[in-house]
C-alpha cells in the first residue's frame, strides 16, 4: 500500500504557521491538507453566543495558503469544526471566506458543507425516544436543557467526510467535528487501518506541538502506511521523539490507553513508539473498537446571566497578609450597601495568591510582594451585574481593614473605566452521547460549484 502523506499546517485555522514550513510540506507533494478549526476548550460562549473565537483576518491568512496549495496540488482541503464551535452560523463565516479566497485568486472546485446543528425539535423527539445518554459527570439532558439552548451540535466521525470525499468534493468545511476526523476520513476512506489513521489525526490536529519545542502554530507532515504512521515537523527547528510523541498520545485524555471518539474508542495499549531518525518518529499497535451502537457527543449552550468585572492591584503587605478576611467582609459590607432585590454571584480571583487554582491550590501562603484582584459578578441583566461590582469595588477601594496607614485608596486600577462590561455570558446546557445506527444520516453534505 502506497504511503500516505498528510499535511498539518496548524493547531487551529487562525492560528497562524510559518510560510516557510508550510511551502516545505507542499513541496513534498502531500495527497491531503486537513486542519481543525475548533475547540469547546475557549468555554461555552462562542457556541452559545454564535461568535467565532478565531480571527477573521488571521482565518483568512491560513485558508489562503491552504486553498491555493490544495488546487495547485489536485489534493482534499478538509477543514473541521470551522468558525471555532462548528454551529451553522461559525460554518458559514468560515465558507464565505473561501468563496472570498476563491474570487480573489481565481479558484475553483467543488465544495461540500456539512452542517453539525439540531433543531430543538429533533433532539427534543430524539429524548423522548430513549436515545440521548448523559455523558459522564454531565448531568441528565431535560427538555428545558435543549428549549433553552441557543445552539446545539453534534460532534461528527468521519462517515459524513467520506461521504463528502464520495460526492466528489475538493474542499470539505465541516461543522463540529471529532478532532482527528478531518486526518482520518480520507485515509480510511482509501483503505488504510482505521486505528492507526485516527491516532496519526489525534496527533496531527494539534500541527507541531508533538514536537520538541511544541507548538500549535507550525506545520507537521503526517506519512501513514499499511501497518504504521510517522509524523515529522517541517521546521528544521523542531523534532519529533519517542517522548514527545508518546506524551502527547497522553493529551487530553482521562486513560492512558484508551481515546473515546464517535463510534468506537482507539485502543493504545499495544502501541510502539520508535525513532525513524533524529526528528522522525514511526508508530504501531494503534487499534479501533468500535461501539454495539455508535453514538456521538452533544454539546450545547445557552444564556446565564451578563457579566461585568474590574481589574485591580494592591501592593501593601498588610492588605495582602489579610486579604481573605478583607474580601469576606467586604462581600458582607457591599451586600449592606446594595440591598439587592435580585441574586447575583460575586468572586474574588486573586493572582499572587491562588487566582490559577483556586481551593487546589497546594501553597498556602503569599509569598508576592504584590496581587492582582479580579472583581467578577454575574446577575440576571448587565444593570444589575454592573451595580453589584460598582459597590464591591468602590466598597474594596476604600474598605478600612487593621492596620491600614494610608487613607486614600487601597486599589491600583490599570484602566479607565475600572469596570469593564463583557455582557452576556453562557454555560453549558447540553453534553451528552446520541445513540444511532446511522451516523452518517444525522450529517448531509451539501454541494457548491465555486467558481473563482
Amino acid at each position: 500500500m502506497k504511503e500516505m502523506k498528510i499535511l498539518s499546517p496548524s493547531g487551529i485555522v487562525g492560528y497562524g504557521f510559518p510560510e516557510e514550513s508550510f511551502l516545505a510540506g507542499v513541496a513534498l507533494k502531500p495527497d491531503l491538507i486537513a486542519c481543525d478549526a475548533g475547540s469547546t476548550d475557549p468555554g461555552p460562549y462562542y457556541l452559545g453566543s454564535g461568535i467565532p473565537f478565531t480571527n477573521a483576518t488571521a482565518v483568512k491568512r491560513d485558508l489562503t495558503l491552504m486553498l491555493k496549495a490544495a488546487c495547485e496540488l489536485g489534493i482534499p482541503l478538509v477543514i473541521g469544526s470551522a468558525g471555532g464551535c462548528g454551529a451553522d452560523v461559525h460554518v458559514a463565516r468560515e465558507v464565505g471566506i473561501i468563496r472570498e479566497i476563491a474570487k480573489e485568486q481565481r479558484l475553483s472546485f467543488k465544495m461540500a458543507v456539512i452542517s453539525s446543528e439540531f433543531e430543538q425539535d429533533t433532539l427534543v423527539e430524539l429524548l423522548n425516544a430513549g436515545r440521548i445518554e448523559k455523558l459522564g459527570p454531565a448531568p441528565e439532558v431535560t427538555e428545558a436543557d435543549i428549549r433553552s439552548s441557543t445552539h446545539i451540535v453534534a460532534q461528527m466521525g468521519i462517515e459524513p467526510i467520506i461521504e463528502a470525499l464520495d460526492g466528489g468534493a475538493q474542499v470539505v468545511i465541516c461543522g463540529r467535528c471529532y478532532d482527528p476526523a478531518a486526518f482520518a476520513a480520507p485515509a480510511i476512506r482509501l483503505g488504510y487501518d482505521k486505528g492507526l489513521a485516527l491516532h496519526m489525526g489525534k496527533i496531527l490536529e494539534c500541527a507541531a506541538i508533538c514536537a520538541t519545542p511544541g507548538s500549535g502554530s507550525d506545520c507537521i507532515m503526517g506519512y501513514l502506511g499499511e501497518d504504521y504512521f510517522c509524523v515529522e515537523p517541517l521546521n528544521p527547528e523542531r523534532k519529533c521523539t519517542p517522548t514527545s510523541v508518546s506524551a502527547h498520545t497522553l493529551y487530553e485524555k482521562s486513560n492512558p490507553y484508551i481515546l473515546p471518539g464517535p463510534g468506537g474508542h482507539l485502543d493504545l495499549s499495544d502501541c510502539v513508539f520508535t525513532a525513524d531518525s533524529d526528528r522522525r518518529v514511526r508508530v504501531t499497535g494503534s487499534r479501533f473498537v468500535p461501539e454495539a451502537v455508535p453514538s456521538v457527543k452533544l454539546e450545547g449552550a445557552k444564556e446565564a446571566g451578563c457579566r461585568p468585572i474590574s481589574i485591580c492591584g494592591n501592593r501593601d503587605p498588610i492588605f495582602i497578609s489579610q486579604v481573605d478576611e478583607i474580601l469576606e467582609n467586604v462581600k458582607k459590607r457591599a451586600a449592606d450597601n446594595l440591598s439587592a432585590d435580585f441574586d447575583y454571584q460575586l468572586d474574588f480571583i486573586v493572582y499572587g495568591k491562588n487566582g490559577v487554582m483556586g481551593q487546589l491550590e497546594p501553597n498556602t501562603e503569599i509569598t508576592s510582594h504584590e496581587i492582582g484582584i479580579v472583581i467578577d459578578v454575574v446577575a440576571d441583566t448587565q444593570e444589575h451585574s454592573s451595580a453589584v461590582c460598582s459597590i464591591v469595588r468602590s466598597t474594596m477601594l476604600h474598605y478600612g481593614y487593621p492596620g491600614r496607614i494610608a487613607t486614600a485608596g487601597n486599589l491600583a486600577f490599570p484602566f479607565s473605566p475600572s469596570d469593564i462590561k463583557v455582557g452576556p455570558i453562557y454555560v453549558f446546557s447540553v453534553y451528552a452521547l446520541l445513540r444511532t445506527e446511522d451516523p452518517a444520516a444525522l450529517f448531509r453534505p451539501v454541494y457548491e460549484e465555486v467558481q473563482g
